[in-house]
């Protein structure tokens, strides 16, 4: 599998969408399995999480805000990145009513009310730190729908359905443990499938950045050893592109030039393990790359506004 993804071009994205998402995600991300039958409609205000529908059975309509209504067949997934507010109705034209205030208290489903389930969805959404988002997150549209079909994404199907069979009442043994896992597990597949469809059409962007084979494998390099004291050459070796020739098209894809990126990774590397680990502030600074804790201090209050320890204190009192 590896290798297939590899050879596609794919495969040096791979570490960088697993560090957006783990240095962006917070909290428990949270789900629920729902039965409807028709008529129904129901409206999601925006909220700060990012959050999905699949359509495990049946079908619905989806209603963005401000935007044409999207038909969501079985197997149909439809991502919202930003939390944008959205309606779910079996028909544009049915009323809508406020959804539960929190699909996690309905997690293992909801009943027909005895008449033939017209739909099945499974729902949820992922509590995310903006203060920490990723450029590549901020790429994303404010909706994305990655339609089911032979052969299309066949991982993410299987993600979706394994967590649909979990949310089933009653629950079984290990749920707490196995939901947040196959909750991460789907969120990485519909980044990954995203990315892919993009491939052909990726003029430019965090897509084409993913998918260029010499802007990857600098990004790969940068993600996978952030500490280290890397230089535009140096990146620009493991790019296999000449200095100049690397820092334009870095530049052109990413949305800023190497070490700017390569600081602004290490900064935001910095943040998490400040509010995720106990490591004194000193030993952080060093495992991000800085020799001295003041140049630390002085570069992380520049992006951030506050200095490391009133970050990490702050972060744990909210």
């Amino acid at each position: 599998m590896l290798d297939r993804l590899h050879r596609v071009g794919y495969g040096d994205a791979v570490d960088v969408l697993s560090d957006v998402v783990g240095t962006a995600r917070t909290g428990r991300p949270h789900s629920a399995r729902v039965t409807h039958t028709a008529p129904f409609g129901r409206w999601f205000p925006a909220t700060s999480a990012a959050g999905f529908h699949v359509a495990l059975q049946g079908g619905c309509w989806v209603l963005p805000s401000g935007a044409e209504p999207i038909r969501l067949g079985p197997g149909d997934v439809v991502f919202f990145p930003t939390g944008a507010a959205h309606g779910i109705a079996d028909d544009p034209a049915t009323p809508l009513v406020p959804a539960p205030a929190s699909p996690g208290a309905a997690r293992y489903g909801a009943a027909a009310n005895g008449r033939a389930p017209a739909t099945v969805l499974l729902c949820g959404a992922y509590l995310l730190d903006r203060a920490a988002a990723h450029p590549l997150l901020r790429d994303l549209p404010e909706v994305i729908h990655l339609p089911a079909g032979p052969g299309r994404h066949p991982e993410l199907r299987t993600a979706a359905e394994l967590l649909g069979a979990e949310l089933r009442d009653p629950p079984r043994p290990g749920a707490d443990a196995m939901l947040p896992a196959l909750l991460d597990l789907l969120l990485l597949h519909i980044l990954r499938a995203w990315f892919a469809d993009r491939r052909a059409d990726a003029g430019g962007g965090w897509a084409a950045a993913l998918h260029d084979p010499h802007v990857s494998a600098a990004l790969r390099a940068i993600h996978a050893d952030p500490g280290r004291p890397w230089t535009v050459e140096e990146l620009g070796r493991r790019a296999r592109l000449s200095r100049a020739a690397f820092a334009r098209r870095f530049t052109r894809l990413v949305g800023r030039p190497p070490l700017a990126y390569l600081t602004w990774w290490r900064l935001t590397t910095a943040a998490r393990l400040l509010r995720t680990g106990d490591a004194p502030v000193a030993a952080i600074a060093r495992q991000v790359g800085y020799a001295s804790p003041y140049a630390f201090t002085h570069a992380f209050k520049r992006q951030y506004g506050t200095p490391p320890g009133a970050y990490r204190t702050a972060g744990r009192a909210s």
